[in-house]
């Protein structure tokens, strides 16, 4: 244990604010250090049962332990286990009537003894829900009483005078992770469905698809190789798209005509017009899967200095393409590489 040291201040005492907080942290982790040798049956069972819920997981707890399951449930839902946080006190009062017969409760609590919650359980037990407590007294009466208890009790609290519940929560959120990570493993969730319910964030931002982004079919501006130049411009205009692909008779990529070719392309030649297709395309376009990322579509662009990228599939026939305002309006920047 670090020890500390003091600095006279007057007739008080006064601890290094360095030395403190590195008192903290060592407490707390050897809080969490000691649940890895906990992790056995119980735990298996815990995730057995939430994982084959057929209804929702409901977590109470008053207090900080309240605090702490409003965390776990939130951490739960976002990785594909749907959880609801229940205020006993408000259950006590009628929101009891939101537990329903195939849920699971997990009640949180670090003396087990929380009255509040230990008269939620002839209700839990009339309507037959299985409940996991997570809990620092295992003889206590909510542990006495659950279907599954979670050792998560500490052998000191990093608070000096050993009251705030600090290495106490502190344990209780690593179990609750360690129980959504796992859960998370057995439901094979993956990062795209951690993408689908964080849209609004920066991982969503980062694992949203291309495809999800992308304009295909008929808004794809397409022109084959012995297109007039006249009619390609008009295809290029059309769409908007700033481009067009010259295709083959099989659809099979073969090129790109952008602004900047036209734009080229008038410099070098008086007889503009009179070209085709093939005669100014940019045979190297720049592509990606559909199943790419739009940070992905955007980095390409930014590292080639363009505006569009083609999306292809395995017969390098063309499926989609994507612009720069696309991304833009999906939240992506730059900034964000």
């Amino acid at each position: 244990m670090l020890q500390p040291s003091k600095e006279n201040n007057g007739n008080s005492q006064v601890e290094d604010p360095v030395v403190s907080a590195r008192r903290v942290l060592q407490i707390e982790s050897d809080a969490v250090a000691a649940l890895i040798p906990r992790v056995g049956d119980a735990f298996v069972r815990a995730v057995h049962l939430i994982h084959n819920c057929s209804g929702r997981i409901i977590i109470t707890g008053i207090g900080k332990s309240g605090i702490v399951a409003k965390k776990i449930a939130a951490t739960l839902t976002s990785t594909g286990t749907t959880a609801f946080y229940l205020h006993p006190v408000e259950a006590l009062h009628g929101d009891i009537g939101m537990v329903m017969k195939n849920d699971v409760v997990i009640c949180i609590s670090k003396s087990g003894d929380t009255d509040e919650i230990t008269r939620l359980f002839p209700v839990f037990k009339a309507k037959g829900i299985a409940v996991i407590t997570l809990t620092g007294n295992l003889r206590s009466a909510l542990a006495l009483r659950s279907d599954v208890v979670l050792d998560v009790g500490v052998t000191e609290e990093a608070c000096p005078y050993d009251l705030a519940p600090t290495a106490s929560t502190t344990a209780t959120l690593a179990m609750g992770d360690a129980l959504a990570v796992a859960l998370l493993k057995k439901r094979n969730f993956k990062s795209e469905d951690f993408a689908l319910l964080h849209p609004g964030g920066a991982l969503g931002k980062k694992l949203l698809k291309v495809k999800e982004v992308m304009f295909t079919g008929d808004q794809i501006p397409r022109v084959e190789p012995d297109t007039p130049l006249g009619d390609a411009i008009i295809e290029i205009t059309e769409k908007r798209f700033g481009c067009a692909c010259v295709v083959n008779k099989s659809d099979r990529l073969l090129g790109i005509i952008t602004d900047g070719d036209l734009r080229r392309g008038m410099q070098q030649r008086r007889d503009l017009l009179a070209l085709r297709a093939r005669d100014i395309m940019n045979k190297h376009p720049k592509t990606m899967p559909a199943s790419g990322t739009a940070m992905q579509a955007m980095q390409i662009m930014s590292q080639h200095n363009i505006t569009q990228v083609i999306v292809v599939n395995n017969k390098n026939q063309p499926v989609g393409i994507v612009h720069l305002h696309n991304i833009l309006e999906a939240g992506i920047t730059r900034e964000t590489l």
